[in-house]
């Protein structure tokens, strides 16, 4: 490889804000990036067509229209992200030898997905035994993956944020009455936002506590519904919004919660600790990775008790955590600045890229 940029051909959903946000900086970077996509987003990619009466086949509809962006575009390195899906799609639609492949993991792609039909393992499996190089944010989803396929290299670099926006670590720690909790997953079963709303209806109800969440998701309609049954004005719902302008509102609140029942290591929680929230989320693996009670409050997933003894020891105290929070935003300057990360896989693929063409 004698290119000054690393050509790279990104395989991923176009809708997805981590999408746009990871070929934004591959570009800034120097990176020259053409990203391809079965969902029609707003980025700029180019539209593969899925074909058939089988959704999850239509990965493997796409193999000949992947193989002619691989002659055309003649990448540097081919990176899917999502093993099942567009990791899938790369194994079967690069030939021979070149170029390499470094697949991005997900968390649902091998924490889920697989254990969905035999069909969906064997996709996975095939994606990950093809990989030159699998990126995981957490030492839990690579183990999960090492447990699909053997791999031929892995490595663990979590998503992170923009060294910029640290800037927007709070000023005051005081918690605020009522409580102001976040809750930024968006309206999924996986999510169990359901939960919380029945778990802290009392603390809801006496004005101890006020909830944000986003307002879309596949089960948005049926949130909707529960919210209106809240007392007003206890939980808010937000729309989407542009990156600087989302991490504000996250930014003025006092607490990041989560009762997710499947993650990696959470992009939003990591966001959370930079901005100063005090975090909880239910105690699941991945999560571990980044929360514990010496910085934060784990609670057992779908234990309504044990969720408004925390939130309630939180409204009834002065302690602030200022040195937990504190500590919080040490730990993301240290292991989670976006620029970085995105330079860590840039160098695996050319490292990689490199190797190949010798």
């Amino acid at each position: 490889m004698n290119r000054a940029a690393l050509k790279v051909l990104l395989l991923a959903d176009a809708v997805a804000f981590h999408t746009e946000r990871y070929a934004d900086q591959l570009e800034l970077q120097g990176c020259e990036v053409m990203t391809a996509s079965l969902e029609p987003g707003r980025m700029e990619h180019h539209l593969l067509q899925g074909r058939g009466p089988i959704k999850a086949l239509y990965y493997l509809s796409t193999v000949p229209q992947t193989r002619r962006l691989i002659r055309q575009f003649d990448p540097d390195v081919i990176n899917p992200h999502f093993a099942s899906g567009y990791g899938f799609t790369a194994a079967l639609a690069r030939k021979g030898t070149s170029p390499p492949i470094v697949l991005n993991l997900w968390g649902s792609d091998v924490l889920i997905v697989p254990h969905k039909s035999v069909l969906h393992r064997w996709k996975t499996g095939r994606a990950l035994r093809t990989a030159d190089h699998v990126i995981g944010d957490s030492a839990y989803l690579v183990a999960a993956a090492e447990s699909i396929a053997n791999l031929k290299a892995r490595s663990v670099v979590p998503w992170g944020i923009e060294r910029r926006f640290l800037s927007m670590h709070k000023t005051d720690y005081r918690f605020q009455k009522p409580l102001r909790i976040i809750v930024p997953r968006t309206q999924a079963p996986v999510y169990n936002n359901e939960f919380i709303l029945r778990a802290l209806k009392p603390l809801l109800t006496d004005g101890s506590v006020q909830l944000t969440f986003p307002s879309w998701g596949v089960g948005a309609s049926r949130f909707r519904e529960q919210v209106a049954a809240c007392p007003a004005p206890s939980v808010q719902l937000y729309d989407r919004q542009p990156r600087r302008q989302f991490l504000k509102l996250m930014s003025e609140h006092d607490v990041y919660l989560s009762a997710s029942r499947s993650d990696s290591s959470p992009a939003s929680l990591i966001e959370a600790m930079a901005l100063g929230l005090f975090p909880i989320a239910a105690d699941i693996p991945g999560v571990r990775e980044w929360l514990n009670d010496e910085n934060g409050r784990l609670y057992p997933n779908d234990d309504d008790q044990s969720l408004r003894l925390i939130l309630r020891a939180l409204v009834d105290r002065a302690d602030d955590f200022g040195a937990v929070r504190q500590s919080n935003l040490d730990r993301v300057r240290k292991d989670a600045i976006f620029e970085t990360n995105v330079a860590a896989q840039i160098e695996i693929m050319r490292n990689l890229a490199e190797s190949r063409s010798r």
